[in-house]
């Protein structure tokens, strides 16, 4: 070889790497591949959830007049919601609050993105297309008030559900999430909330228990309420939740790597050691252990765990799944039994309760057993301040909010239907369909 070659090749080599580092340094970025097929994934499993998950565990658990109802509405936000997403709910929790020196960015991301407008096919977050980011948090926003339907089914007006769902993911779960997840005020303080206990879960279960003070109790609670009438779909609708929740928490990582195998880990720890505790709770108190018990005792574990999927060992997980039959139970039996609360599918109890407990129980279970990332520097004491305070902030303004809503929306439309369409079932009274024709 020449000195000329040997020249000339030197030459292209240095032009390659200086072509590569002037990329790098320009902050070009470039999907990475994995991560992407893994949250593409995940928000299938997330959306799984919904449709049918959700729909067929709830669906099971009211009397068989009112199934299309709920399956109607599960359908419909899942539609609704998806539009509400992208023409502001995106935006509102994840912009940046158009960079207002006022410090309101600490409290919304404001409208630079609503209809996506700034997003274009090449815009990243983290080391996914943002298109796939902005995918992914939609099924989030679709199944959070969807969990709201469990408090009001067999009496809500479809017209008021629809409208209060709408102005709910604007003015409370948008927000909530930027707060939490999208740079908020909530984030600088460092709360830790890994896949949704605050941002998901307390804000159900607070809108819903508000939702059921001002809609009523059904007629003939608690003393003429009909168990469930399909608990075969309840266990199918509760494995098609415990499958999905893989998504959900496992995916809330946002990339393929061991963050998201422990994740998926102690999520399913939790929700199995649920499921027995809750099994247990019912064998020794009513000498059976029933399936619909049992399921239920699966998503509260799912529930609890949800905040410190990315926080805690596995050692921790069955210790948070434990609490959260103790606990979601001890809820259940004290609104429905005690209160005489009509929250019909136990909305508050289990995912409100569940949701609060895990964001509660991370700092003293973050450093526990193998496996445990623990809190870094920061003590725990001054971690389950910054835990409390976000739990606080995040259920005052969901009952505030949620409490104007309705009031706004009553002043329009009633809340809840006839008494005679209550009796005849939503099913023919409000969709003119049947589930289960003689």
């Amino acid at each position: 070889m020449t000195l000329i070659d040997k020249n000339w090749r030197h030459g292209l080599q240095a032009g390659i790497l200086a072509s590569l580092a002037l990329l790098v340094t320009s902050g070009t970025a470039h999907a990475d591949s994995g991560d992407t097929a893994w949250i593409l994934t995940a928000t299938a499993l997330v959306l799984f959830m919904t449709l049918p998950g959700l729909a067929l565990f709830y669906g099971g658990l009211v009397n068989s007049k009112n199934l299309l109802s709920v399956l109607m509405h599960c359908l419909t936000l899942a539609c609704l919601m998806s539009l509400v997403w992208i023409v502001v709910g995106y935006s509102i929790a994840f912009g940046d609050g158009n960079g207002a020196a006022d410090g309101s960015g600490a409290y919304w991301g404001g409208l630079s993105n609503a209809f996506l407008g700034n997003v274009t096919t090449g815009s990243m977050s983290g080391t996914i297309p943002e298109s796939v980011f902005i995918m992914f948090q939609m099924t989030f926003a679709i199944i959070t008030p969807a969990l709201i339907v469990g408090a009001y089914v067999e009496r809500v007006n479809f017209a008021a559900m629809l409208l209060f769902s709408v102005f709910w993911l604007v003015l409370v779960y948008a927000p909530v999430t930027h707060w939490v997840w999208g740079g908020g005020w909530l984030a600088d303080m460092g709360v830790l909330d890994f896949a949704g206990g605050l941002v998901v879960h307390a804000t159900a279960g607070i809108s819903s228990l508000v939702f059921v003070l001002l809609l009523g109790r059904r007629q003939g609670f608690p003393a003429d309420i009909r168990p469930p009438h399909n608990p075969a779909f309840v266990m199918l609708g509760a494995c098609m939740l415990w499958v999905g929740w893989f998504g959900f928490n496992a995916g809330s990582a946002l990339e393929a790597g061991s963050g998201a195998g422990q994740a998926m880990l102690v999520t399913h720890l939790s929700a199995a050691t649920a499921s027995l505790v809750w099994m247990a709770i019912e064998w020794i108190k009513y000498k059976r252990p029933t399936l619909v018990g049992t399921a239920t005792g699966t998503i509260a574990g799912l529930a609890t765990i949800t905040p410190a999927a990315g926080s805690v060992g596995p050692a921790a997980a069955i210790i948070i799944g434990a609490l959260a039959a103790l606990l979601c139970y001890g809820a259940v039996v004290l609104i429905r039994s005690k209160l005489k609360i009509d929250d019909s599918l136990d909305v508050f109890a289990v995912h409100g309760v569940g949701g609060i407990l895990g964001t509660l129980l991370i700092p003293f279970l973050a450093g526990f057993g193998a496996m445990a990332p623990g809190l870094g520097e920061t003590t725990v004491a001054a971690q389950f301040q910054v835990q409390l305070t976000g739990v606080i902030a995040v259920c005052a303004w969901s009952a505030i909010a949620s409490t104007a809503i309705l009031l706004a929306i009553r002043l329009v439309i009633p809340l809840r239907v006839s008494p005679d369409d209550e009796e005849a079932g939503l099913d023919t009274s409000t969709h003119g369909e049947s589930a289960y024709n003689s």
